[in-house]
This record gives C-alpha cells, structure tokens and sequence, in this order.
C-alpha cells in the first residue's frame, strides 16, 4: 500500500530541498565558493554587508536552475525576479537573503519515483535560486557562537516538492531521484554530510479519506537519507499519538536529533516572522529568451531514466543491474567507456557489480577515485574470455591490480596463472588419470556422464590449476569415447 500502516490515518508530506550550486564563484560576487577554506577567507565586502556594495548576478546560477527545471520536466518563466528575504541572524551580515519568492525562474514540474510495489509521479512546485547565508558554529567553544561567512553568497536552488508523498519511503526514494538528478547534471555533488545537499520536510497527518490537510509540522536538521526517513517515520507515530490522546497538533519547526532519534522544538529564526518580501532593487529581472533556453537543452547529459531504458533495451542487461549502474553518473560512464573499448556489456557489468563495487564499499571511495581504468578492467576480462586465465585467477589479478601499475597479462605471468592449452602438456596428464581410474572410466562408459567433472578435477589437480578447463573436457570426452 502506498500509504502509512494505520487504517485510521494518512500522512501529508512535501520536502523543500535545497542543493548548493557547483558554480566557480558565488551568486552576486566574484569569490570561490568552494567548501572547505580556512574560516572566512572566501569573502568580499558583498558577502559581509558593508554598504553600498551592488550584486552581480552569476550566469551559471542561471543557466543551471534552468537545466534543473528542464530535468524535472518544470515550465521555465521567461520573467522572473529576485527579491530580497528579511530577516535577522548573526550569520546573515545584510539582513536579507536575495531569492526569489512570487516569480520562482521554474515552476510546476514533476518527476516519477519507482517502489517496490509501485511507481508514483511526485509534483514539483517550484525551483528558484537564492544566495545561502553564513555558518553558525557551536560546538567548538564554549562560551562563544563562531561565525564563518565563507558560506554567505553560495548560489542554491530550493526544489520544493507538491504534498504528494505519504510514506517516509517514497520522501527517501524522492530525495534520492533528485540527488541522482543533480548529480548527472553536475550541478551539485549532492553530498547531504557537507550541506551541500540539505532537506526540510513538511509533515501533518488527516484521517483517511479527507481531502484537506491538518497541521502541518516543519522538520529540520536531517543530513541524510536515513535521517529523514527516522525522522518522517517519528513525526508521523508521534502526532498520531497526540491527536488519539486527545491533543492537538500545533505548527511549529522541529529538530530531528539523529543520536536520540527523536525531534524538539526549535528556537527558529523562521517563527513568527513575516520576511517582509520585496522587489530586489539592484538586480534587474531575468529574461531566458529562446536561443539560451536551446542552448542550455543542447548542454543536458543523457539522464538516468533514459540510460536506464538504454541499458535494459539496448545492451541487454537485466533491470536490477541496469539500476545500480546508472544510479552514479560516473559509475555509468566508467561502465560505457570500457564498453567502447570490448563490446560485452554482461561481462563488464558483471565484473564492476561484484569486484569493483566490493572494493568501492571496502574503501569508501567513488568510482572517480578507483586504482583500474576502464582500459586495464577490459584488458583483464578479455584473458579470461581468450580462456588465457579461469575464474580464481582473474579475482587473483584484480586484487593484484590494485596495488600494482603492471598489466593484467604481466600480473598472470608473474603469478604463473596463465591457463596451459598446450596439448602436448596435457595429454600425458589426462592418459594417467585415465589409466588410474578404470572403474570411473567403466562407469562413464556405462552411461555415468557426470563423471566428466570428476576427470577434469584430477588433470586440474595434477597440472596445479594451469590446465585451461575447456580443452581438458575435450580432450577427456575424445579419449574416453574413442578407447
């Protein structure tokens, strides 16, 4: 069912996501906005609020909300404006937040999630673009809060969803689709630890078979799919449980706190406070004509629905693994591009879904910092496939390459693994285990097929595994059919 377990009562839930933008310089100044700098040294007399300083809009915040909206299948306004977001807070030296709020650049859009039991279409809102303010810090003394401002100005985009969802699954398969959106597009890299990727959910509770919502609750401080899932899962037992014990729900924002797995109330900047939105007067509205809307089309990557299919109808690969290997972009570029260079997609797959994905997990590393190209992965499926290597070797190989700059053909001769289909070597072999085993051999002639196994083992054993199994079943099933 794609519903809550509770025959009385359904959940309402939209989620607001904010991804911060892979752009060189900020929104309105033209300063690195790269995580990780020393605290405020990424900053300019804009990001600080000193007075008369005037934003200069980023082309690529832009031109990547529109490629954002496009991919979420989003109407693209050929007007909109900016406006300035009023509010105070130590990190935030202007008082405003300049974003966007009546005329949102993409709105009314829409992307399809896919269960276990079921697919849905989760509506989307709007997408707008808005500068992030700073970073409040308050963990690392005791008695003071520290500001860092390398943050304030970070272009973002707030992806905010219809109030479609009603299961915490489908919120974590939601959130999901749009990291692994963002991410093909290179917009963001989708990274929820850093903040780089930060979810709000929006959360009531209405007895099934209502149409209007109750009232909602506003959740915060989730940084990572788990999380929100907990957390919708906790809000939604926790209001059914205030309203069956006579209570009342009220609207307020919570703090989902992942040690204690349970929210509380925060003291928001955001209660009670009207933004007192208006017209951002230093920025004139943005007009995406025709020939930028086709240009930033012409620039969208092949995204991971359409891969998918591709992958399915074109290569042959079953849906299970076709959704792993589109799940990362550059998992299904590394996947493609040793397709280029060995057409046997089954192989290939097979080879990255087991080994190279084992090692990904080992290591907690991507794709993108994995030891073997695409070149040296074909080069070793290859021997196998030439019969120049069985099944143990090649894993013996691969283990080896990762340590190693030799090739695959070098490793296997220096470990001896080279499969041996040399006839000369491996008839003597064969007509002693033959001539060893004359009750196996009467059996077999009397019909015991299965036998065969039993032949190879003993050449496998006495060649130390370096005979190629192929060629000593054909060379048994010739000497025993023959004498």
């Amino acid at each position: 069912m794609p519903t809550i377990d509770n025959e009385k009562y359904e959940a309402v839930i939209g989620l607001e996501v904010h991804a911060q933008l892979l752009t060189d310089s900020k929104a309105f100044a033209p300063v690195s906005s790269e995580y990780g700098g020393a605290p405020n040294t990424q900053v300019t007399p804009l990001c600080l609020g000193h007075p008369g300083t005037l934003p200069v809009l980023n082309e690529n915040l832009v031109r990547y909300t529109i490629r954002m909206g496009l991919a979420t299948n989003c109407k693209v306004a050929e007007k909109s404006i900016f406006a300035r977001k009023n509010y105070f807070y130590p990190d935030l030296p202007k008082g405003y937040q300049i974003s966007q709020y009546e005329t949102p650049i993409c709105y009314d859009g829409h992307i399809q999630i896919e269960l276990e039991d079921y697919d849905k279409t989760i509506g989307i809102t709007r997408i707008h673009m808005e500068e992030d303010a700073g970073k409040s810090i308050h963990d690392q003394d005791p008695y003071h809060t520290l500001i860092d401002l390398n943050r304030a100005g970070t272009p973002l985009i707030e992806i905010v969803s219809e109030p479609d969802m009603r299961t915490p699954r489908e919120a974590y398969e939601y959130l999901k689709k749009i990291k692994q959106i963002v991410q093909y597009l290179e917009v963001c890299d989708g990274n929820m630890e850093e903040g780089s990727l930060r979810c709000d959910a929006n959360v009531s509770i209405r007895p099934r078979g209502q149409k209007e919502f109750g009232t909602r609750t506003e959740l915060k401080n989730m940084n990572s799919f788990r999380n929100v899932e907990r957390a919708l899962i906790y809000e939604i037992e926790r209001q059914i449980d205030l309203v069956e014990s006579g209570g009342e729900v009220i609207q307020q924002t919570l703090l989902w706190d992942p040690n204690k797995l349970e929210t509380r109330q925060m003291r928001s900047k955001e209660e009670a406070h009207d933004y007192r939105y208006f017209p951002e007067p230093d920025l004139p509205p943005i007009i995406v004509t025709s020939d930028l809307l086709d240009e930033v089309k012409t620039e969208l990557p092949e995204l991971p629905d359409v891969r998918f299919e591709r992958f399915i109808k074109e290569l042959g690969l079953n849906a299970d693994d076709a959704e792993i290997l589109t799940e990362s972009r550059y998992l299904a570029d590394y996947f493609e591009e040793a397709l280029d260079i060995l057409d046997d997609p089954k192989a290939i797959a097979n080879v990255i879904l087991t080994e190279v994905l084992r090692v990904l997990n080992e290591k907690s590393i991507s794709i993108q910092e994995f030891s073997i190209s695409p070149e040296q992965l074909t080069e070793l499926i290859q021997l196998k496939k030439d019969d120049k290597i069985n099944s143990s070797a090649m894993q013996t190989i691969f283990n080896e390459m990762l340590e190693s700059a030799d090739s695959p053909l070098d490793l296997a001769k220096k470990l001896n693994l080279i499969q041996v289909s040399d006839t000369g070597f491996l008839e003597p072999i064969i007509e002693d285990v033959i001539e060893s085993n004359p009750e196996e051999v009467q059996r077999y002639r009397e019909g015991k097929k299965a036998l065969i196994g039993f032949f190879i083992g003993q050449v496998m054993k006495e060649s130390k595994g370096k005979a190629n199994p192929k060629l000593v079943r054909e060379l048994i099933s010739k000497k025993l059919e023959l004498n």
